[in-house]
């Protein structure tokens, strides 16, 4: 019970952190702070970097997201987790039904200046970034409750939030957000 309610709370301060910067967005207030990390970020601009930002936008793609996610499906339940399965089936597709409510609600555009690639639709919230954190959160929450040494879950937690990290970051240094 006492992790459940740490994973709510830290849910729920998440929720509340996401809220204030989709008012932020919605009211324009938030430009100098784009403009700030988009200038950082794509200041480190370099052909090695630019493969490597592909890397993590590419493991964050429908195709990648969608695969890994039936991969998952199928362990959870040839393995017979019903609980996680469900749980897993409501985090995918929440998250899917809840970015595109926010993209319909904000209609932010997309960055036009220094796109190394192109995509189409809004640009907030990140459907790559959103997917990215439901599915690689999910995976990392599953493995975590199976993993009984404390040194491999931390280093599991380290993993995956570093991925979610430089998925999200590649967003802004290919120039989509």
């Amino acid at each position: 019970k006492f992790v459940f309610m740490r994973a709510f709370l830290l849910s729920l301060i998440c929720a509340v952190g996401f809220a204030f910067i989709a008012i932020w967005i919605g009211e324009n207030h938030i430009t100098k702070f784009d403009s700030t990390i988009i200038t950082a970020v794509q200041g480190m601009e370099s052909i090695q970097l630019t493969s490597v930002m592909k890397f993590f936008t590419s493991i964050g793609s429908v195709i990648s997201v969608t695969v890994i996610a039936i991969v998952i499906l199928i362990l959870l339940a040839s393995l017979h987790y019903r609980r996680e399965l469900l749980f897993f089936i409501g985090v995918i597709v929440g998250s899917g039904l809840l970015n595109m409510t926010l993209k319909a609600v904000f209609h932010r555009a997309r960055p036009t200046l220094h796109c190394i690639i192109e995509e189409k639709g809004y640009s907030f919230p990140s459907g790559h970034s959103m997917a990215a954190f439901s599915l690689y959160g999910i995976l990392i929450f599953l493995l975590w409750k199976h993993i009984p040494v404390k040194f491999f879950r931390i280093t599991l937690i380290a993993a995956g939030s570093f991925i979610i990290l430089a998925i999200g970051i590649s967003r802004i240094y290919l120039g989509v957000h």
